[in-house]
C-alpha cells in the first residue's frame, strides 16, 4: 500500500514511527557531522605549522600519529556505541558525539605541543566515533527497505555538502582573521571557538529533532536487557553472512578513503605550496580547501547516483563497482607531479568520485543482510573496520608519506580497494538478503 505523502520525505518512503521531523534531523545530522569530522583533519597543517611550528618536512609523521591515536579511540569505542544505541536509543549517543567534537575542537588550537594536540584528537575521535557509528544506523532505521539505497544516497548529498562547507568555507576563517588584523595562534583559536560553539547548538536541535526511542527492538525471545557484550559480539558474529562480511570489508576502505581525502590530501597542498610556493599557512590552507572542494563537490553531485543505483541493482553488486571506482580513483595520483596545477583538480574529481561511490553502497548491503534487532550493533562493528581502515592507512600512508611520495596514502587505499573487489567476485552469488529485508521492502517510488 503506498504511503500518504506525510510519510514521504524526498521520494523516501518513512519506516513506521519516524515523522518528517525526525527524517529531516537525519539529514541535518548528517550534513553537520560531516562538515566537523572534514573540518579538524584538514585544519590539522595549519594548526601544525602556524601554530606549533612543525617543521614540514615532519608534518607527514604527525599527521600520521594523530590519524593512529585517533583510530586506537575509535576501534576501543565504536562497537560499544552500536551497542548503547540499541540498548538507549540513538539520540543519546548521537548528542554525546557532537558535544565530544566540540570539546575537542574548542581546545585543539590552544595545544602547547603534539602530545596535547593527540590527547585531544582522542577526544574529538570518540565523538567522532559516535556520530559515524549512528549516522549509518539512523539513516537506514529510517526509512524503508527498498528507499534504503536513495537514502545513502541523501545522506552521501548532505554529507558532500556539510564536507564542502568545511574545507570551502570552514578552513577558511583564519585566514579572513588574519587579514582583518590578529596573529595567527589568536586567529586560530578564534576560528576554532566559533566553530565549536556552532556544533555544540547542533547537539541542542539533535536533542530535540531525532526520534527519542529506539527503532528495533530487543532479541527475539527476550524478557530483558540484552548484556553490552552480547550485542557487540552479535555483531562480529554476523561477519560470518557473506553479504556482511563485504560490507564490513567495504567500510574498511571506505572510511579510509574518506580519512586520506580530508587529511593528506589537504597536507599534500599545504606542504607543496608552503615549501615549494612560498606561500603563507593561512593561504596554503585556503588553496588545499579548494581542491578538496572539487573532490566534495563530485561527490555532493554522485552521491543520488550510487543511492539510485543501489536499489536498482544487487546491492553486493554495486558495492564491488564502487570499490573498482574507488581504487582507480585513487591510483590515479600517481599521475600527479604538482598538487597546485590543472592535473590535480582534474585526479580530485575521480577522487571525489570514488570515496562517494564505497561511502554510500556499504551500509545498504548490510541493512540488507543484518536482522534489526542487532542494527545498531552491526553499524558499530561496521564502522570499526572502518577505524581499522583509516588506522592501517593512517600509520603505513604517513610514513610513505615522507620516505616515499605525497599520493603514498592515496596509493595504499587503491590498493586495498582492488582487494575488497577481489573479495566480492569470490562471494557476491553467496549474498542472499535476508527475508525481513525482502518482506520490508518498499515499492520504489
Amino acid at each position: 500500500m503506498a504511503a500518504s505523502p506525510s510519510r514521504r520525505v524526498l521520494g523516501l518512503q518513512l519506516a513506521d514511527g519516524i515523522g518528517r521531523g525526525n527524517m529531516w534531523a537525519c539529514l541535518s545530522m548528517a550534513f553537520a557531522s560531516t562538515m566537523i569530522i572534514s573540518f579538524l583533519p584538514a585544519a590539522q597543517p595549519y594548526i601544525l605549522g602556524g601554530v606549533l611550528g612543525v617543521d614540514s618536512a615532519d608534518q607527514g609523521k604527525a599527521v600520521g600519529l594523530l590519524g593512529v591515536a585517533a583510530e586506537i579511540a575509535m576501534i576501543a569505542s565504536l562497537a560499544w556505541y552500536g551497542a548503547l544505541a540499541d540498548r538507549h536509543g540513538r539520540r543519546p549517543v548521537v548528542v554525546a558525539g557532537f558535544a565530544l567534537c566540540a570539546l575537542g575542537v574548542a581546545l585543539f588550537p590552544f595545544a602547547a605541543n603534539t602530545i596535547v594536540l593527540v590527547a585531544l584528537r582522542v577526544i574529538f575521535a570518540l565523538g567522532v566515533a559516535a556520530l559515524s557509528a549512528m549516522l549509518s544506523t539512523v539513516a537506514i532505521d529510517y526509512v524503508r527497505d527498498g528507499f534504503r539505497g536513495r537514502s545513502y544516497g541523501l545522506i552521501g548529498l548532505f554529507s558532500g555538502l556539510g564536507a564542502m562547507l568545511a574545507v570551502l568555507g570552514l578552513v577558511r576563517l583564519p585566514k579572513v582573521f588574519e587579514d582583518s588584523g590578529m596573529a595567527p595562534v589568536t586567529a586560530a583559536r578564534v576560528s576554532f571557538l566559533i566553530i565549536a560553539a556552532a556544533v555544540l547548538a547542533v547537539a541542542a536541535l539533535m536533542w530535540f529533532t531525532l526520534s527519542k526511542a529506539p527503532v528495533s527492538g530487543p532479541p527475539e525471545g527476550s524478557t530483558g536487557r540484552v548484556p553490552l557484550p552480547r550485542l557487540v559480539r552479535e555483531g562480529v558474529t554476523l561477519a560470518r553472512d557473506p553479504g556482511v562480511a563485504l560490507s564490513y570489508a567495504a567500510a574498511f576502505v571506505a572510511r579510509a578513503d574518506l580519512a586520506v581525502v580530508v587529511g593528506f590530501l589537504s597536507l599534500w597542498v599545504v606542504d607543496h605550496a608552503t615549501s615549494e610556493r612560498g606561500m603563507s599557512g593561512a593561504e596554503a590552507l585556503a588553496r588545499a580547501g579548494a581542491v578538496v572542494g572539487v573532490a566534495q563537490t563530485v561527490a555532493v553531485l554522485a552521491a543520488p547516483l550510487f543511492g539510485w543505483l543501489g536499489d536498482r541493482m544487487r546491492r553486493q553488486d554495486v558495492v564491488i563497482l564502487a570499490q573498482a571506482v574507488a581504487a582507480l580513483s585513487y591510483l590515479s595520483t600517481l599521475l600527479v607531479s604538482d598538487p597546485l596545477g590543472s592535473g590535480m583538480m582534474l585526479v580530485a574529481v575521480f577522487i571525489g568520485l570514488g570515496e562517494i561511490a564505497g561511502i554510500t553502497t556499504a551500509g545498504p548491503l548490510l541493512a540488507q543482510q543484518a536482522p534489526a534487532r542487532f542494527r545498531g550493533s552491526a553499524y558499530g562493528v561496521q564502522t570499526l573496520c572502518g577505524a581499522v581502515g583509516i588506522l592501517t592507512v593512517s600509520a603505513l600512508g604517513g610514513f610513505l608519506y615522507d620516505a616515499w611520495r605525497p599520493a603514498a596514502p592515496f596509493v595504499v587505499s587503491g590498493t586495498l580497494g582492488l582487494l575488497v573487489v577481489a573479495f566480492g567476485l569470490v562471494v557476491r552469488r553467496r549474498v542472499t538478503p535476508l527475508p525481513e529485508s525482502r518482506e520490508n521492502a518498499g515499492a520504489p517510488a
